[in-house]
């Protein structure tokens, strides 16, 4: 059965699990989204008392938030019990474009020079860290909601607001890619 866990599941799994989920967050009337835990905690907080939009009854969001506790306390016992050693498989030429912004593949889902604790050595990757939360804070902020909110509960109710939101993003992720990105490296 571990061995069944620890190998890459097909994306028809993922994707009848994910459906499961809204089909029941639509059942309850309730919708999916990781950033309204932030203002959610600043609600538990007391920022309501200075800041009109999180003054809100936050034992409404309970749920929520256990969603959020599980999701990380998932993920963490996912990367302890059931890391997969073997190097991530990257195409030849993702290699090669890599290495042509001076980003060395390491195996790892993500690079050691971005998210490894290297990066706190340079001043150009934690400027680069606190501008890049600043910039997904205030667009999560703009846009009303997270990737995962608009991408997976806005789009499967059908809101036309999520439609654009998810199209900015990929419109955005295109700009960093092939733009901003072989700037910055």
């Amino acid at each position: 059965m571990l061995e069944i866990l620890k190998a890459p599941w097909p994306w028809y799994v993922s994707g009848a699990g994910i459906a499961a989920v809204m089909l029941l967050l639509t059942w309850f009337g309730k919708s999916f989204g990781f950033s309204s835990n932030l203002s959610t905690l600043c609600s538990m907080m007391g920022a309501g008392k200075r800041v009109p939009f999180f003054g809100f009854d936050w034992r409404t969001q309970k749920w929520n938030l256990l969603f959020l506790i599980g999701a990380v306390a998932g993920g963490a016992l996912a990367s302890l019990l059931m890391h997969n050693p073997a190097s991530v498989a990257l195409s030849a030429a993702t290699v090669q474009d890599l290495e042509k912004l001076h980003i060395a593949f390491d195996g790892d889902l993500n690079p050691r020079f971005l998210f490894g604790t290297d990066a706190f050595g340079s001043a150009k990757s934690i400027l680069l860290l606190l501008t890049g939360g600043l910039l997904v804070g205030f667009g999560t902020r703009y846009a009303g909601g997270c990737t995962s909110g608009h991408a997976i509960s806005g789009l499967s109710n059908l809101q036309f607001p999520s439609l654009l939101a998810v199209a900015g993003f990929f419109i955005g992720g295109l700009i960093m890619t092939h733009l901003l990105f072989p700037l910055i490296f």
